[in-house]
């Protein structure tokens, strides 16, 4: 590897997904690997093998699969965490074992080991990893809140215990960037071997310079950025792929490092990580923001219209942000569909094609304008609800206003079967969802609910997204509709039927039809 040459490590599928709320399924997390792979990222950290069986069978199932990325799996420093990360991994045409453990004193007072203790556990447990695979990554979380004599202590250890590459964590954010270069390079200088091994750099965005702090980072030496897309992870997230990859492209004057990443597959991946963790994207992130290429100010659309450069630093179309004159609506065809969601950065079969066309022909009688935002919703909303979903929304319809009951009067389909009731609320959400509780009773708390307009007008299309916690399983769901009670319920039983999905995997035996629901024809 070049001097110039930064490794892009993805962990949106292990550290991103931890953040509250993101869990995706079995299949998404094979589609987001799949695009990640296609993308040029070079490393993609694919989950905590250990963590759950199906944790580990995404891990495995995405070794497998992988074409052209080195597939990591995270392992605590134990013996039985890094073989099952390896067994994992192994089928990978590029495995890597990644292990860590906590070395600042906050951290070392959890195990209850001193110094050497911990230091003896990282040899043997890097040791043991590296006899299992020659590719091995080492990192002592919590590094910028360890001492430094300490810190170069145990990466000496680790390098000589067979890592091939060291990451150093501001796993809470801490650092600033002048402090993570110099990190970089007083462990450059100080610590034996550490020229022959490849340093990499982990940043949290709790204090909002998790950017800031890579790169300075990479200018200082490390040659890896472990990040996530749009920025998904615990907390206030991780470091964001699409920003560090664009600002050494864009700035490569003063940022002379080089990546593999086909940028113009950002937009996409983007979005389809919004999709499947129920995260929206900000409207003013950078990079893939709504309104990072959006100009307002007369001032600012006179120069643009006189010369793009004078506002923008960079092209969408970099990003796969695509400009064409095909404008959607309800005399459009299969051919124009077709061709406008490509653009958009999607390839769908016949049968999917199919089933977008109708809602698109739907959506466009309802609207005046077809936005590429309502079509990124449709695609969004056919790929969450399901026609084979245990409950599905077959009917609804609400009475609201300043004057009398808030009345809503709902069908499901559960497992097939029609089941009706009519229930009152606070307001046209609360009566629906109180129908959907009435028809399938559950446990599930209700802990977020967030409506976004997708486009503009008072005939836009609103996505809902719900997020439900029930005896430590967390589900997301969303849905869109230009009626927003409508988008809410199917986004709130969404929620529900992925909860059922994960309560059956922990408890196999479990029959998600005991609970009492009532039939109301």
């Amino acid at each position: 590897m070049t001097q110039s040459r930064v490794l892009i490590f993805d962990t949106t599928l292990r550290d991103g997904e931890q953040s509250p709320g993101a869990t995706m399924t079995h299949e998404e997390k094979l589609e987001i690997a799949s695009l990640l792979d296609e993308m040029g990222v070079d490393i993609i950290e694919a989950g905590f093998p250990i963590a759950s069986e199906g944790d580990f069978a995404a891990v495995s199932e995405i070794a497998k699969r992988s074409k052209n990325s080195t597939i990591c799996g995270l392992a605590r420093a134990n013996y039985k965490d890094i073989d099952r990360c390896w067994e994992a991994v192994k089928h990978a045409h590029s495995p890597r074992i990644h292990t860590f453990i906590g070395t600042s004193p906050l951290h070392r007072a959890i195990p209850n080991l001193d110094m050497d203790q911990m230091a003896e556990r990282i040899h043997d447990t890097v040791s043991h990893a590296r006899n299992l695979c020659d590719n091995v990554q080492w990192s002592p979380m919590d590094a910028t809140r360890t001492e430094h004599d300490y810190l170069c202590r145990v990466v000496e250890i680790a390098i000589k215990a067979g890592a091939t590459t060291i990451n150093i964590p501001d796993t809470v954010g801490y650092t600033y960037p002048f402090e993570s270069a110099k990190l970089i390079a007083m462990l450059l200088e100080r610590v034996p071997g550490a020229d022959e091994i490849i340093f990499a750099t982990h940043c949290h965005n709790d204090l909002g310079m998790a950017t800031a702090n890579s790169l300075a980072a990479v200018e200082a030496g490390a040659r890896q950025i472990e990040c996530t897309i749009n920025g998904l992870g615990e907390r206030a997230g991780n470091t964001a792929l699409e920003e560090v990859v664009m600002a050494m492209r864009v700035r490569n004057d003063i940022l002379p490092y080089q990546t593999k990443i086909d940028t113009t597959k950002i937009m996409n991946l983007s979005r389809r990580v919004s999709a499947v963790s129920g995260f929206p994207v900000q409207f003013n992130k950078a990079i893939v923001g709504k309104n990072a290429f959006l100009h307002e100010s007369g001032i600012h659309q006179d120069g643009v219209l006189k010369n793009v450069q004078t506002f923008e630093i960079m092209r969408p179309e970099d990003i796969g942000v695509t400009a064409d004159n095909i404008q959607m609506g309800k005399h459009s065809g299969r051919a124009a569909l077709r061709a406008k969601l490509k653009a958009l950065g999607f390839d769908m079969a016949e049968n999917q094609l199919n089933d977008v066309f109708v809602r698109f022909k739907a959506l466009a009688d309802q609207k005046k304008e077809v936005y590429d935002e309502d079509l990124i919703a449709l695609v969004k909303d056919e790929a969450i609800n399901d026609e084979n979903d245990f409950l599905q929304v077959k009917r609804l319809r609400v009475v609201c206003g300043t004057e009398g009951p808030r009345e809503a009067e709902l069908t499901l389909l559960i497992d097939g079967v029609e089941h009706s009731t009519d229930t009152t609320g606070d307001g046209p959400v609360d009566a629906a969802f109180n129908a959907v509780d009435d028809l399938f009773p559950h446990k599930a708390t209700l802990e977020v609910y967030q409506v976004h307009a997708v486009t503009e007008g008072t005939d836009a299309q609103a996505t809902v997204s719900v997020r439900l916690s029930e005896d430590g399983r967390i589900a997301t769901g969303s849905s869109a509709d230009t009626d927003t009670v409508v988008a809410s319920v199917k986004a709130y039983v969404n929620a529900l039927n992925r909860l059922i999905v994960r309560r059956q995997k922990t408890a196999p035996d479990s029959d998600v039809k005991s609970v009492n629901y009532k039939d109301q024809h």
